[in-house]
């Protein structure tokens, strides 16, 4: 029997080889990738082509431990990469951040693009990497356009949280410390994560994503990605979240993130901050702050004037990265820390 799923993966199969063939290949480096006119949910077309280089590098050396594991439930298996920064003991709680990577990508990928190893070494956290299954989805995108993969304690979002409290168990978490983030598909996930599961994650980090709930198939999922929103779910409780979104992205349009935040912030007071910026020999950008009555943040959108659908401020050694920044990976951090 045809179900939505099958029929996305057919569909899948059938165009996505005359996709990569129509890629444009002109110019120079990962961001010279251009979307063919059809856009597929949640597909980083433009990681395609630098996955192809990087999505199998290998890890960077640090000295901490980079170790597999799996989790398992009636929704299935996935597997995960946990990092373990070379100051942990266990004698003390450290905080833990989960990271959701995009279509085409895998954990090793993302950590390298993203950086977040070196930054557990620096700020002596937890990272883990939840990875896609082919069998789940043909090119390893998080399902966050399926209904089951939006519902708690059921699909995707049950495994991930599963992954989530294996680890807490397993070491020694602060429980006030959990925050999830993701890029693209993974980003979308991260939001599901933080909307479904509000007591166990602090904060939320989204780069290049959708809110929670903006499409259940095929056609919803194309219209959410070109910031066509349908009938929005009521507001659930509040959960602080960072934003990162490209002003030139044409694979999920920024309305995206301006949705992400109107919905993060609508608990928030009013006091609103706006501060534009510029990285050295790089991106300028417009930070804009929404602050709770105690002055502390709620919402935090960045949206960088020039760039496109690839991590900011990330390493050319994943795929889907724009060295110009802002650091994205930093931000989010220090973000998640002024939770607390």
């Amino acid at each position: 029997m045809s179900t939505p799923m099958a029929d996305a993966a057919e569909l899948m199969s059938r165009i996505v080889p005359d996709m990569l063939a129509s890629l444009d290949r002109a110019g120079a480096g990962r961001s010279a990738f251009k979307m063919p006119n059809f856009e597929m949910p949640a597909f980083d077309l433009g990681a395609m082509g630098g996955a192809m280089g990087g999505a199998h590098a290998p890890a960077d050396t640090l000295p901490g431990k980079f170790i597999d594991g799996s989790h398992t439930n009636a929704a299935g298996t996935r597997s995960y990469k946990l990092y373990v920064p070379s100051s942990y003991t266990g004698a003390q709680p450290v905080p833990l951040v989960v990271m959701l990577h995009g279509c085409t990508q895998d954990p090793v990928d993302f950590a390298s693009g993203t950086q977040m190893n070196q930054l557990a070494e620096e700020l002596h956290c937890l990272v883990v990497y939840p990875a896609q299954s082919q069998q789940a989805n043909a090119q390893r995108c998080w399902n966050w356009f399926s209904a089951v993969d939006q519902t708690r304690d059921q699909g995707e979002p049950s495994i991930i949280a599963g992954i989530t409290r294996d680890v807490m168990d397993s070491h020694n978490v602060d429980d006030g410390e959990v925050y999830v983030a993701g890029l693209s598909a993974g980003g979308a996930m991260a939001t599901i994560m933080g909307t479904l599961y509000p007591e166990l994650y602090a904060a939320v980090g989204v780069h290049s994503g959708l809110p929670f709930a903006s499409a259940h198939d095929l056609p919803s999922a194309l219209a959410a990605m070109k910031g066509k929103f349908g009938r929005q779910p009521a507001p659930g409780k509040p959960i602080p979240i960072i934003v990162f979104h490209g002003d030139r992205d044409t694979t999920v349009h920024p309305a995206n993130g301006d949705e992400l935040i109107a919905r993060g912030a609508h608990h928030a007071a009013k006091e609103i901050v706006v501060e534009p910026g510029r990285v050295p020999d790089g991106h300028a950008y417009t930070r804009t702050v929404h602050q709770r009555a105690d002055g502390t943040p709620q919402a935090e959108q960045w949206l960088i004037h020039g760039a496109g659908h690839a991590w900011s401020g990330g390493s050319a050694r994943g795929s889907y990265t724009d060295g110009k920044g802002p650091d994205a990976s930093r931000e989010m951090m220090r973000f998640f820390r002024t939770t607390r």
